[in-house]
């Protein structure tokens, strides 16, 4: 798959490691995806926290470390879950071939390189582990980032 120009344009301001996943994951996607978000404004960040969209004003989005993918089915935006855990896969895969770690929105306490199972069965075992702590599972599964422990 190639990159729109539109969401080549919203890889402006983003970290290149993340920018050379995200090209890499492209080429090995089952489906077509597209980049609804990179760098983000902060006037934006506000949008989306106060409608549950976001659950932090200090997001990676802010910093360019941070990218929201979507798939398309269609020709149109899905925001069915399914193709989400093939976008995953491909960041994965893309991610160990670049050697660059990366956090997924689906599953927030494994790095997506780090996983040995599915996106699916990952996604599904982190929702298990939020309620055994009885904690609530934020699943985001169009958002990818590189870990602030790694990247500043």
């Amino acid at each position: 798959m190639k990159l729109s120009a539109t969401s080549l344009a919203r890889l402006k301001g983003v970290h290149p490691d993340l920018v050379r996943v995200v090209k890499r994951a492209a080429e090995l996607a089952p489906v077509d995806f597209v980049i609804t978000e990179g760098l983000r404004a902060l006037s934006r960040q506000k949008q989306l926290v106060a409608a549950g969209a976001s659950q932090t004003m200090n997001s990676r989005h802010l910093t360019g470390h941070a990218i929201d993918l979507a798939p398309v089915i269609g020709g149109r935006v899905s925001w069915d879950w399914p193709p989400f855990f093939k976008i995953a896969q491909a960041m994965r895969s893309a991610a160990i071939a670049e050697k660059v770690q990366i956090r997924w929105g689906g599953c927030w306490d494994v790095r997506l390189n780090a996983m040995k199972g599915s996106p699916e069965g990952e996604s599904a075992g982190y929702v298990q582990r939020r309620r055994a702590q009885k904690r609530t599972a934020f699943l985001d599964g169009p958002h990818f980032e590189l870990p602030a422990e790694l990247y500043k």
